[in-house]
């Protein structure tokens, strides 16, 4: 059963990352399309890492910025959601907190695209205390600098 159960969730992850192949490969409305018909069978008791991610990338989906910090709020509240106890979702809880400095980080921007400085700023302090934990890799360096390029833009506001 438990392994009937982790096949599963590989092919979840396997079909996000199909999805993300399509975003990033400029076809944004079928990634768009795939997100919603796998967030519609994650549904709110899905596995945490999987509804992060997935929401997390549906952003990157959206035309409107109010639809874009509407999905970045949905992953950050998925990622919340990993650490509440359920022993499902306990072995994926570092791989969610990975998330977190590019989940701020996406909704700072989406506030600042709000013309909301305040609130960027705020999730830019955040993104940036949670980047401590990142490793000094590409992944890590590449957050850092992106995490300082939205910080000159605010300072412009």
């Amino acid at each position: 059963m438990v392994e009937q159960q982790e096949a599963s969730e590989d092919a979840v992850m396997t079909r996000i990352g199909q999805a993300i192949m399509l975003l990033h490969g400029g076809d944004r409305e079928e990634a768009r399309n795939r997100f919603g018909a796998l967030w519609s069978e994650l549904g709110a008791d899905g596995d945490a890492l999987h509804r992060c991610t997935l929401a997390h990338y549906m952003a990157d989906t959206q035309d409107d910025p109010g639809d874009e910090l509407a999905w970045d709020l949905r992953a950050l509240t998925a990622a919340e959601g990993a650490g509440d106890g359920r022993s499902a979702e306990h072995r994926d809880l570092p791989a969610v907190r990975a998330f977190y400095p590019s989940l701020h980080l996406n909704l700072a921007a989406d506030y600042l695209k709000l013309q909301r400085p305040d609130s960027a700023r705020i999730h830019l302090q955040r993104a940036r205390a949670a980047a401590e934990s990142l490793a000094d890799d590409g992944y890590g360096g590449g957050v850092r600098a992106a995490i300082d390029r939205l910080e000159l833009r605010l300072r412009e506001q």
